[in-house]
């Protein structure tokens, strides 16, 4: 029986070194050596260091959409007129608005309007005025529509209520907003009245609401009992009201309310005493007013936002709208930016 020396390149160490080989050859953009078959040709890829592929094999779709790429989500939507800029932050955090099929509560968030899907409840949401506003980026807005509303009780401060309850919306003639999409600047819940801007100017309801500008808004408040002057001394220094973050947990915030004055004291035995209060406020949490009285021991009996900056009711009624010039609106942006230079 004759025994052959095996050598060190036997069948396994040929087949490695061949492996090795055509990899080298398709790496170094060489031809395969002849007669040995090749691995299959790499994928050609656009990154120029294994540390971007490497990088990018560890992206997930929702951090792809946190780079400053089209249009911010919030921005999109509130051009859309399902609410203002603030308010739509929101619904995107509380997990009410998919992008593409998926739940997204993360921001920043930037889409595409003319590719990306978006939902709101369940309903597709149609992106055409984002589209038409990034492609006139640098000219003059389309048309911008501004009404003033004196919202009356029982009137909720939404686009549209799932519960099948009159909107604000329902109150504007359909010849003041023609073809527009308008969606309310700030809130008042249904229990409260006063005045109330609806609007398709989305950088403008982003100033009237963001704390940066703090434009000032007055309300008439009526309260039980007679508000004595320790109660207005603590509502003056400030009280902390708990909020949830967005995150869910709750924190304390300190009120500031800008002024706060008796307007008028009742004493009546048989309907009980009351106060009326004058208070202006620049920043406005939820409910912040009803709050803050009650940790005082005063009840709101009523309440009534009567100035926005400049705009004050004068002779429009409850229910009644009305349709801003102009000069009402130059007068409108001309305290939003005295009150942004007030704060700096």
């Amino acid at each position: 029986m004759t025994v052959r020396n095996k050598s060190s390149r036997g069948s396994f160490s040929r087949a490695r070194h061949t492996s090795h080989a055509a990899r080298t050859a398709v790496v170094r953009g060489r031809k395969a050596p002849a007669g040995k078959s090749a691995a299959a040709p790499a994928t050609p890829t656009p990154f120029r260091n294994r540390n971007e592929l490497k990088a990018t094999t560890h992206a997930t779709p929702t951090s792809k959409r946190l780079t400053s790429e089209g249009v911010r989500l919030q921005k999109a939507l509130a051009d859309t007129g399902i609410a203002a800029r603030r308010d739509c932050e929101e619904l995107i955090l509380k997990g009410r608005i998919h992008l593409n099929g998926s739940n997204l509560i993360e921001l920043p968030c930037f889409i595409d309007p003319s590719r990306d899907v978006v939902t709101f409840d369940g309903l597709p949401v149609d992106l055409s005025a984002s589209l038409r506003r990034k492609q006139n980026t640098g000219t003059a807005p389309e048309h911008f529509v501004y009404v003033l509303l004196n919202k009356p009780k029982g009137v909720i401060t939404t686009a549209r209520d799932p519960e099948g309850r009159p909107t604000v919306l329902q109150l504007i003639p359909h010849s003041m907003r023609g073809k527009e999409r308008l969606f309310p600047v700030g809130r008042l819940d249904a229990d409260s009245t006063g005045l109330l801007l609806l609007t398709n100017d989305g950088d403008l309801a982003y100033q009237l609401t963001h704390p940066k500008f703090g434009i000032i808004k007055e309300y008439k408040v009526m309260t039980t009992g007679l508000a004595g002057e320790e109660q207005l001394a603590q509502l003056k220094r400030g009280l902390y009201l708990l909020n949830p973050d967005k995150s869910g947990q709750t924190h304390a915030k300190r009120t500031h309310l800008e002024d706060i004055k008796v307007l008028k004291r009742f004493v009546d035995r048989s309907r009980g005493d009351r106060t009326l209060l004058s208070i202006k406020l620049r920043e406005g949490q939820n409910r912040e007013i009803r709050r803050i009285l009650a940790r005082v021991g005063l009840k709101v009996r009523e309440l009534e936002r009567v100035s926005i900056g400049p705009l004050r009711a004068g002779e429009l009624k409850a229910g009644q709208t009305k349709l801003l010039g102009k000069r009402d609106v130059d007068r409108l942006r001309a305290a939003v930016l005295s009150s942004d230079s007030a704060q700096k």
